[in-house]
């Protein structure tokens, strides 16, 4: 790979761009041709061209869209932008992974010696040829790195939703837009509890004709000339003969059912809307929200914020990590906020001001805050960043033990990654592909091949299937480096047998064991 000479990345196929750029010209000509020339009123032609035009811009990125390698450096051009820079200037070639649909979408970056980072916009695996094609190609990109730059990675970093180098934008975003949907039902608050008390304490008008936008109550008579219900979620609606005093009005479904075409009815109407339908067996009233469920909905979204607050927390924690180091898991903070959510959303329904009017709900709050603050603090301790290796002390036995574990390679010992454990006792280590009890289907593992390289925090390059709070071995097997991941105190116990396990064979040879 080191004589790679250049590596180029372009669309494959012309014809098809070129013919999504004609069938976008043809749109913008079929559209100037039936405004301008002929100076028609916009009709369906005009639809269809410009339906074309943006064929016609996709195609002509695919067309001109190019990625090129050499040992002078590293170039790209798309439609409308250029950009290149040499390999002494490029501090890395990484892999960022995108959750697609149906599966990740697989993405190129560049990170220049001055922090900026450019995404390629080809190759995009997987391709048409395959994951292994993408692969392939980036593999030779890092092939030119390596001759002619100095990478400040000695292995391919890949970026994954679960690492500390995946960008925090959205989620800042979101947690603004909860902060401020919390600000926004704060401010309705007062407004919604005027209006309610508006509704309950307004008295019917002292004179027949009074006018309808007055703070009193106006009672009409009418009758229902059909209704309109609606099997989903949309308003269902009456009508009223004669279209007196209004032609319909929107009500809940469960309101619509209990009238039928004939019935006579009481309308009240307050500040200029028929707020109530009255019948001789059925009424329909309009709801008046309470200031507390408004204030319910301001705190639904302070809590909503905290959750998306705790994934910015982890991004700030692991800053200084490398790139593609799995981040603990933010879960702890979201149950947090459930845990708070379930004394503060009835405390803010009964005290719509956050104001407590007893003793008992001084209590209520106080022990309440207490414990959310103590779930703060232990979700803060729950996703701090550990060292890995974390040593374990559980003495080796002759019984077997079957710990959760898993090669990440494919070997003679773990063919098409079929171990889900790895079992220790007196017949030595073996993979299993279940939990125990019994060696059953078990594969011994060459214990005096493998030596201990390092332990290490997963990262994004050893996929999903990874728990986050688990740690990950790299051993040598002969020229290949095999990964052994485990929890943290059941890889200790594995490394362990394994290096007891190897001293023990040069005294009774390993078939004795």
């Amino acid at each position: 790979m080191s004589s790679v000479p250049e590596v180029t990345c372009c669309t494959r196929s012309k014809r098809l761009p070129w013919f999504f750029v004609a069938a976008g010209a043809a749109g913008l000509l079929l559209v100037v041709a039936r405004l301008v020339i002929t100076g028609g009123p916009p009709d369906r032609w005009v639809l269809i061209g410009l339906l074309l035009m943006p064929l016609g811009v996709g195609g002509a990125y695919a067309a001109v869209v190019r990625v090129h390698a050499d040992a002078d450096g590293l170039s790209y051009r798309t439609l409308l932008r250029r950009r290149g820079a040499r390999w002494e200037d490029i501090a890395d070639v990484r892999v960022n992974l995108q959750r697609g649909r149906h599966s990740d979408i697989h993405r190129v970056e560049v990170v220049t010696r001055g922090g900026a980072v450019w995404r390629l916009p080809l190759p995009v695996g997987p391709s048409s040829e395959g994951q292994d094609t993408f692969d392939g190609t980036v593999e030779e990109l890092r092939a030119l790195h390596r001759r002619h730059g100095t990478p400040e990675s000695d292995h391919l970093v890949v970026i994954t939703v679960r690492t500390a180098g995946r960008r925090g934008g959205l989620p800042a975003v979101m947690c603004a837009l909860f902060l401020a949907g919390a600000a926004l039902a704060a401010w309705f608050v007062p407004v919604v509890a005027e209006t309610k008390l508006a509704w309950t304490s307004a008295a019917p008008c002292a004179a027949e004709g009074a006018a309808h936008d007055r703070d009193c109550l106006t009672t009409l008579s009418s009758v229902i000339a059909r209704t309109e219900v609606e099997r989903g979620k949309g308003n269902s609606y009456l009508y009223f003969a004669g279209g007196r005093p209004i032609d319909r009005l929107a009500v809940s479904r469960e309101g619509a059912r209990g009238f039928e075409a004939g019935d006579r009815v009481r309308l009240t109407v307050w500040r200029g809307q028929v707020r109530e339908v009255v019948g001789e067996e059925h009424a329909w009233r309009e709801h008046f929200p309470a200031s507390g469920e408004v204030t319910v909905v301001a705190a639904l979204c302070v809590l909503a914020a905290g959750m998306t607050g705790g994934v910015i927390v982890q991004r700030r924690r692991g800053r200084r990590l490398p790139a593609d180091e799995v981040m603990p898991s933010s879960a702890p903070f979201a149950g947090a906020a459930v845990g708070t959510a379930v004394w503060a959303l009835p405390y803010c329904y009964q005290h719509p001001t956050l104001v407590p009017d007893t003793s008992g709900d001084v209590v209520w709050a106080g022990l309440g805050s207490l414990a959310s603050l103590a779930l703060v603090v232990r979700a803060w301790r729950a996703t701090r960043v550990r060292p890995p290796g974390t040593p374990d002390g559980t003495p080796l036995d002759d019984e077997d033990v079957f710990l959760p574990a898993r090669f990440l390679e494919s070997t003679d010992y773990n063919p098409n990654g079929f171990g889900t454990h790895i079992v220790l006792g007196a017949d030595g280590p073996a993979v299993t592909p279940h939990p125990g009890p019994g060696r059953f289907a078990a594969r011994p593992i060459p214990v005096e091949r493998l030596v201990v390289r390092t332990v290490r925090r997963p990262r994004g390059g050893d996929g999903d299937t990874v728990p986050k709070s688990w740690d990950v071995a790299e051993l040598g097997d002969g020229d290949r480096v095999i990964r052994l991941a485990a929890a943290p105190a059941h890889l200790g116990r594995i490394l362990r047998a394994f290096t007891a396990t190897d001293e023990a064979a040069p005294a009774g040879g390993p078939g004795e064991r």
